[in-house]
């Protein structure tokens, strides 16, 4: 879907498959994309991508103290493929067994290949494809978040992060526009789970 996207934008499927290989940061390349215009706007598209991209601070930070036993090398390969997906997955594993350098390059290494290389297949089957808001395509990514959620699902704490951050960010949408509404929503999150978490002993 992306690399069709980006086709319908004007871009070459060699740019595209650099701009996947390059960047590597999926929510962030859509939220780009949808911007893109001629002349190309730098300054939205770096600070979309910027907002966007902050939320890998916070899964960088919760995968840290996980990784610490992990050489340099280890943690810049893996932290730079770094995802929702295998951030997700990460923080599963660890509750059965620790993290190992060995599952979490991989892991990071097969996410990245399939995304440069279904961008780019993307991007030369987009003009046989047509629209893929057609097929639904565009709800895939939406899909995969629900997905995601519904793994860490802990009930009420939960729902009060998912509802608070929707709410935020669908209102900043349409009164501000995008790209603020992603960091608006995850603010909103943030909050909703500090007020429900228990407060800790002294």
């Amino acid at each position: 879907m992306f690399g069709a996207l980006c086709v319908g934008k004007g871009l070459s499927p060699i740019e595209v498959a650099l701009m996947s290989a390059t960047v590597c940061a999926g929510a962030a390349q859509f939220a780009a994309i949808e911007i893109w215009g001629q002349p190309v706007p730098v300054v939205a598209i770096v600070l979309s991508t910027l907002l966007v991209n902050l939320r890998n601070l916070l899964m960088s930070a919760s995968l840290a103290p996980k990784t610490a036993a992990f050489t340099s090398l280890q943690r810049l390969l893996g932290f730079y493929v770094l995802s929702d997906e295998n951030w997700a997955l990460s923080e599963r594993r660890v509750r059965a067994k620790p993290l190992s350098s060995a599952y979490f390059l991989t892991m990071g290494g097969v996410l990245y290949t399939n995304w440069v290389f279904w961008t780019t297949l993307g991007a030369f089957a987009g003009a046989f494809l047509g629209d893929p808001r057609r097929l639904g395509a565009d709800f895939a990514f939406t899909a995969l978040f629900i997905g995601l959620i519904a793994g860490f699902w802990k009930g009420r704490s939960t729902a009060s992060a998912v509802a608070s951050s929707a709410i935020a960010s669908a209102i900043a949408f349409v009164t501000i526009g995008a790209p603020w509404h992603v960091l608006i929503g995850t603010v909103a999150g943030i909050a909703a789970v500090y007020v429900a978490a228990p407060e800790e002993a002294p």
